[in-house]
């Protein structure tokens, strides 16, 4: 099954130490571009995140954002007396400096950061517990991924079957098309009453149906139809396969439409295109 690089995920745990969440957007992007957004306490945890990343995912860009909000009530206050006392002897060195200076205030002491802190939440306990909660998010990434996947396969689909359909039915038109095309110059060549050469008459319209042959093209545009198919089902990774077999069927129908000589020749090359170019904007979204 293939994977859209477009999802959402968030997810939330509550504690008695606060409430982790986290946030994961992914878009789609030539590579695998993590952005993490991480708390400073918990700068520890990148590396075990991108690593997470990198395993879980091929492509895209993926923005994650992790959130604490720390649970303070009815746990008892604590004064981190070595930092105030840096604090104060910082400050009487500076009034030191000033005529008549203001006393100072200890509540200003006690609102510095740092100064007043809560009963200490175990760090390491935090990580892992974030780190936890980053698995199931990244889950639900995947997950999300996977079921935008599922639709973008099926759109995909549709668009082979008509391609298909269009093949078919030009195949079906060409021995009609190249005795119209026929006719159509020995009936010019009676109008102007002109005396040509059987022999050099047959050997131009034998070279005009050479250049109007699309059977090659109608061939491979059917090869690759086969093998788009192939890779959808295969899943994967196949982002980058379907974009080449996108540029492929878009050769032949670009030649298709350049040997059209014909209004329905013409007009199912340019069917064709329009179908390619909707199934490529598609294949830009599948990692």
């Amino acid at each position: 099954m293939v994977h859209s690089m477009t999802a959402f995920a968030r997810i939330e745990r509550a504690s008695a130490n606060g409430t982790l969440s986290w946030e994961l957007r992914s878009v789609n992007h030539r590579y695998l571009e993590p952005q993490l957004r991480l708390p400073e306490s918990f700068r520890d945890l990148e590396g075990a995140v991108r690593e997470a990343l990198r395993q879980g995912l091929s492509r895209g860009k993926v923005e994650c954002t992790l959130r604490f909000a720390e649970e303070t009530a009815g746990k008892p206050l604590q004064v981190d007396r070595e930092r105030a006392a840096q604090l104060v002897a910082a400050a009487e060195s500076v009034a030191s400096l000033i005529k008549q200076p203001a006393p100072l205030n200890p509540l200003e002491v006690l609102a510095w950061p740092g100064v007043l802190v809560a009963d200490a939440t175990d760090p390491q306990a935090l990580n892992n517990a974030a780190l936890e909660l980053f698995t199931h998010a990244l889950s639900e990434l995947k997950n999300g991924r996977e079921r935008e996947g599922a639709e973008l396969a099926k759109l995909l689909n549709e668009r082979l079957d008509n391609i298909t359909d269009e093949v078919s039915a030009l195949r079906e038109l060409i021995p009609q098309m190249l005795a119209a095309q026929r006719q159509k110059i020995l009936d010019r060549c009676a109008e102007m009453q002109a005396e040509l050469d059987p022999q050099r008459l047959e050997q131009e319209l034998v070279l005009l149906a050479q250049k109007s042959d699309v059977a090659e093209e109608l061939d491979r545009l059917s090869t690759h139809v086969t093998e788009v198919r192939r890779v959808l089902k295969a899943g994967g990774a196949a982002g980058r396969r379907l974009d080449f077999l996108m540029q492929e069927l878009n050769r032949e129908a670009n030649t298709l439409g350049s040997k059209a000589f014909d209004t329905r020749s013409t007009q199912a090359a340019v069917n064709l295109k329009v179908l390619i170019e909707q199934m490529r904007e598609q294949v830009q979204n599948i990692e």
